[in-house]
C-alpha cells in the first residue's frame, strides 16, 4: 500500500513538472516568435539570465536581507500578538462580546488606506515596513486562532475536567493542540501576505529591499528583471510556507500522536 501511494505521489510530481516545462516552453516560443512583445512578457531564458546577474552582483544579498528582516520582525510580532489576542478573546468569557466589534471594524479597514498614514506617523524607515507586515498578518492569525479554539471538542474539555487539569494544562494539552491546524492555516496564509506587505512598503518608499529593485526595474522597462524579482519573492514565499509546514509536523503532529 505504501509503495502504491509513493508511486502515485511521484506520478503527480512528474505531471506537475511536465506541465510547468510546457508552460515555460510555450512562453519562450511566444516571445521568440514575437507573437508577444518581450516588453510585456519576457522570455523565461531572459528571466533566468537576469536572476543570475542579480545574484552575481553582491548587492542583491543586502536587499534580500533587508526585506526578510522586515518580514521576520513584523511577522513574528503578529504571530505572538495574534495568537495571544485570539486566546484572550475566547478564553475570557466577556472579552469576545466586548472587543469583537472593534476587531471586525479594524479588520474591515482597507490596509492600503492606512499605509500612507503610517508613513506620516512613523516615517519611511524600517518601522514603517514592519508595521505594514504586521497589519497584513495580524488579523488573519487572530481570527484563525479564535476559530480554532472554538472548534475544541467538548468531550476533550470534559476529560480535562475529570482529570482535574489546571488552567495552564488545559490550554497547553487540550486547547492549543485542537486549535493548531486552524492556527497553522492562518500562519501559512499570513506568511505569504506578510512578505507581499514588506514588498508593498518598499515599493512605496524605500532605498533598499526587493521592492525597491522591482520599482527600478519597472521604471526602466526592464521587464525581465521585474519578473526575476517576482519569481524570487515567490520562491521565498514557498520556502516560508514549507518551513511552517515542517514546524506543524514537528510540533502539532507530536502533540497529536501523544
Amino acid at each position: 500500500m505504501g509503495t502504491q501511494t509513493s508511486g502515485k505521489y511521484r506520478g503527480i510530481l512528474a505531471g506537475q513538472l511536465v506541465l510547468l516545462l510546457i508552460l515555460i516552453a510555450l512562453c519562450e516560443l511566444l516571445v521568440r516568435t514575437e507573437v508577444v512583445s518581450s516588453l510585456y512578457l519576457p522570455a523565461p531564458t531572459q528571466v533566468i539570465k537576469e536572476m543570475l546577474e542579480l545574484f552575481l552582483d553582491s548587492e542583491i544579498y543586502k536587499h534580500i536581507y533587508v526585506t526578510l528582516g522586515e518580514f521576520v520582525v513584523g511577522y513574528g510580532v503578529s504571530v505572538i500578538t495574534g495568537i495571544a489576542v485570539g486566546m484572550f478573546l475566547v478564553l475570557v468569557p466577556w472579552a469576545e462580546k466586548f472587543f469583537r466589534p472593534y476587531l471586525s471594524a479594524l479588520m474591515a479597514i482597507p490596509k492600503v488606506t492606512i499605509v500612507p498614514l503610517l508613513a506620516l506617523w512613523l516615517g519611511i524607515g524600517v518601522i514603517h515596513k514592519i508595521s505594514i507586515v504586521f497589519l497584513f498578518c495580524f488579523f488573519t492569525i487572530a481570527i484563525n486562532t479564535i476559530t480554532g479554539i472554538k472548534q475544541t471538542a467538548d468531550q476533550h474539555m470534559k476529560v480535562a475536567r475529570v482529570f482535574e487539569a489546571s488552567r495552564y494544562q488545559t490550554i497547553m494539552k487540550v486547547i492549543l493542540p485542537s486549535a493548531a491546524p486552524t492556527i497553522f492555516a492562518g500562519l501559512r496564509i499570513s506568511a505569504a501576505t506578510g512578505l507581499v506587505g514588506a514588498l508593498f512598503g518598499e515599493m512605496l518608499a524605500s532605498k533598499d529591499g526587493l521592492g525597491n529593485i522591482l520599482v527600478k526595474a519597472t521604471s526602466l522597462y526592464n521587464t525581465a528583471q521585474a519578473f526575476g524579482i517576482v519569481v524570487l519573492v515567490t520562491l521565498v514565499s514557498v520556502l516560508l510556507i514549507a518551513l511552517i509546514d515542517l514546524l506543524e509536523r514537528k510540533v502539532f503532529m507530536k502533540w497529536k500522536s501523544s
